[in-house]
């Protein structure tokens, strides 16, 4: 385990947001961030005190890693993350629970995601231990800027990149692992019902790529087609296989879920092109608890447009539900709202991650 590091008094971040701060208090009269309005949160990036840093030259382990103040980093223009766009990152989220504890969800999962991606793009990695406490450590060193309860969450975002100079085509000579964080509301402004357009040009992954890891390479390349059908009204879009162009695989940055009568259908990672969600895996999880069939299957889009629900799953996003859906020229709309299985299935997870219901998976950390 990483030595527990001493986190001295500091002031407010400089950068921090000008709105009216709410005069809510910690425990033992420590006192919330300033300048925050609790109320308002978007899901964007707050500076914060301080981030964590790691560091390993190729072949080796990572081994102690410090807390320093939120600031810039520095890189040499050759670095393999710059050029060659050797890198990972993750997601999790640090929720404030009513009677004031700091609870994770499920950070080990983030953990072997990570080291799975790392293994797949020829870099070293943090344990499973490192990389909880690390993750621990920042949130306890920036407890302050987690927002009071019901009010949003502090998103973490681990890096793993090779940050050493590195000309020639290959792995990097040096890694660097760092997590920083910024309070956030919800990803989607008022957890509205998604639009979205089915996308049958462009794909997100391809078998044998790095779809089923968190490689920094899968997001930009759908800014190009999310942004054309933003343009159009849409509000996201869904993939397709790239093989054949017929079977649905995940929206830009979440996966997909059909419900058909009890049946709870999502596409299978068996061939490798859907990231393996951590939200995804619990979902599937919770809804078998309230006695849904759930299929990991290929799913062709025609049950999509014949489904009677359909919800995306991820850590920003949690569980939201689709409104419709366009395919081609044939729009289908969907059940949302109070009743619908995604209702259910977000307050239960929801409840879980905040407190408010048993974990009887052993699902939550308490940070302390």
């Amino acid at each position: 385990m990483l030595d527990t590091i001493r986190i001295p008094v500091m002031p407010s971040s400089p950068l921090q947001t000008t709105t009216e701060s709410h005069n809510h208090s910690l425990k033992n009269g420590e006192q919330y961030a300033e300048g925050i309005n609790w109320d308002d949160l978007g899901f964007g990036l707050i500076p914060i005190d301080y981030m964590y840093t790691m560091k390993c030259s190729n072949r080796e382990n990572f081994t102690q890693g410090q807390l320093t103040p939120f600031g810039k980093i520095e890189l040499c223009p050759s670095a393999g993350i710059l050029n060659y766009a050797q890198g990972l990152y993750e997601g999790l989220k640090a929720i404030r629970t009513e009677d004031g504890r700091i609870l994770l969800f499920r950070t080990k999962e983030n953990a072997l995601r990570m080291k799975m991606g790392a293994e797949r793009l020829c870099m070293p990695s943090p344990s499973v231990e490192q990389f909880v406490e690390a993750v621990m450590q920042t949130v306890q060193a920036n407890k302050r800027w987690v927002p009071p309860p019901g009010k949003g969450s502090l998103y973490v975002r681990p890096l793993l990149m090779a940050s050493g100079c590195n000309l020639g085509l290959g792995p990097g000579k040096e890694y660097t692992f760092v997590i920083y964080a910024s309070p956030v509301g919800n990803y989607i402004k008022g957890r509205t019902a998604l639009n979205l357009f089915v996308e049958h040009v462009y794909h997100r992954a391809a078998p044998g790529g790095t779809g089923g890891v968190k490689s920094v390479t899968n997001y930009s390349p759908v800014y190009q087609p999310l942004t054309q059908a933003r343009a159009k009204g849409f509000s996201d879009i869904l993939f397709l296989d790239s093989e054949t162009g017929k079977n649905i695989e995940e929206i830009a940055a979440a996966n997909i879920f059909i419900l058909k009568g009890n049946v709870l259908s999502t596409p299978t990672l068996k061939l490798g092109t859907i990231l393996p969600g951590i939200t995804r895996k619990s979902i599937i999880d919770i809804a078998r608890d309230f006695s849904y069939q759930v299929e990991e299957r290929v799913i062709p889009v025609e049950d999509l447009l014949e489904a009677d629900e359909a919800f995306c799953t991820g850590t920003a996003v949690i569980v939201n539900s689709v409104g419709s859906v366009t395919y081609q020229d044939k729009r289908v709309e969907y059940k949302t709202g109070e009743g619908s299985l995604c209702q259910k299935l977000y307050e239960t997870l929801i409840g879980i991650q905040t407190g408010r219901l048993e974990d009887k998976n052993g699902w939550t950390l308490e940070v302390n």
